[in-house]
């Protein structure tokens, strides 16, 4: 999997190199040339007062690469910008490595990075949204996890976060990570939206 990351000036944060040590980097007037084909990731890095239409819009981006927007200014109005543009996530430009490699790990499995704050809102107005549906009471996911995962799995459906599932269960973030990853398998889901909308009975 190739990344690329495309900013107004062909100069790379340090934590993108060293989440993706053979990445290029390259100036957004030269990307038509520069930004090498075949399935990739394209980091687009928005700046402060940028148009993020216009970016997004510039690029010849081919059907085997997936773009994910780098805000220097993250909030919900550009990740909701950046998914209807056709982006596959949205996170801080200025993200940790581990950040940027968990960003890379979704989206090449198909998933969305949208970001904690507006994933939650949006598995929580989900989750009430289904409540009063009789069919979303049908119970058929519960028997393929363990107590644990069942337990974690509603709480994310409840739009709870990785702490406040640690907290409530009194295990690690750590271990919320690895139930998750278990169930994510388990349900054949990608994401938390995905986990939610199986729960709440929303036919995927």
């Amino acid at each position: 999997m190739i990344h690329c990351f495309v900013d107004r000036d062909a100069q790379a944060l340090p934590s993108w190199l060293e989440a993706f040590p053979q990445a290029r980097v390259v100036r957004r007037q030269e990307a038509q040339e520069s930004v090498p084909g075949g399935p990739g990731i394209l980091w687009c890095r928005c700046r402060p007062q940028e148009n993020l239409a216009a970016i997004l819009g510039a690029l010849t981006i081919s059907p085997t690469q997936i773009v994910v927007v780098l805000a220097d200014e993250p909030g919900d109005a550009i990740i909701a910008e950046a998914c209807a543009l056709g982006a596959s996530g949205c996170c801080n430009s200025y993200a940790a490595p581990e950040v940027l490699r968990q960003v890379a790990l979704v989206v090449e499995n198909g998933g969305l990075w949208i970001g904690q704050s507006l994933l939650q809102r949006l598995v929580g107005s989900t989750s009430r949204a289904l409540e009063a549906r009789p069919e979303a009471k049908v119970d058929t996911w519960s028997a393929l996890l363990s107590e644990r995962e069942l337990q974690a799995a509603k709480l994310v459906a409840g739009g709870a976060s990785n702490k406040e599932i640690a907290d409530q269960l009194a295990i690690t973030e750590r271990t919320v990570k690895a139930h998750l990853s278990a169930i994510f398998e388990k349900l054949g889901v990608r994401d938390r939206l995905q986990l939610s909308l199986r729960i709440n009975g929303v036919k995927l």
